[in-house]
């Protein structure tokens, strides 16, 4: 699996990746899902290919999710790392959003992205300010996989790093 060099990672990417240590623990469905959450872990760590907001929503989502020690898990390494490098990192890199009641001016306006949640729209709106529009990594939120078009039509990619499961998911919240 190849990763994009600059993404955004969504806080459910990490959280995965922490489930590694307890491997004993992982349900058979999930065990790829965990492989290619570690490897996207390290990948944007090795490559600094982070974006993140300027004002910090992002990285307050992944402290009230992950551990600021940098461990146990590596989504907790993770966490230090953004912790220890988000000022480090090039300033296009960390994009501005501004408040719009519950979403963001930079959010943007589509039939299909009515409904997306409102916790997870400040990475949509940093993927659509910035100008190169980077990739958003996602691992087990099946909800994503019903906005994925309209996120593409307006220029958004969502790079699902466990596909199968997160289709199969989708369409069996849907089909009921």
């Amino acid at each position: 699996m190849s990763f994009p060099d600059k993404c955004l990672v969504d806080t459910n990417v990490p959280k995965m990746a922490n489930r590694a240590i307890a491997s004993d623990d992982i349900p058979e469905e999930l065990v790829y899902c965990v492989l290619s959450c570690v490897k996207a872990i390290e990948h944007v760590i090795e490559k600094r290919g982070l974006v993140i907001d300027a004002g910090d929503e992002i990285f307050n989502e992944y402290r009230q999710q992950l551990s600021m020690k940098g461990q146990p898990g590596l989504g907790d390494y993770f966490m230090k790392w953004v912790h220890d490098h988000r000022w480090s990192l090039p300033d296009s890199e960390r994009v501005t959003i501004s408040k719009d009641g519950d979403s963001y001016k930079q959010f943007p306006e589509h039939e299909g992205l009515v409904n997306f949640d409102i916790s997870d729209r400040k990475f949509v709106a940093v993927a659509n300010a910035h100008p190169e529009k980077p990739p958003i990594l996602q691992s087990t939120d099946c909800k994503w996989w019903g906005w994925k078009d309209a996120l593409k039509d307006v220029g958004i990619t969502v790079h699902f790093l466990c596909p199968e499961y997160v289709k199969t998911k989708y369409e069996e919240k849907i089909g009921s």
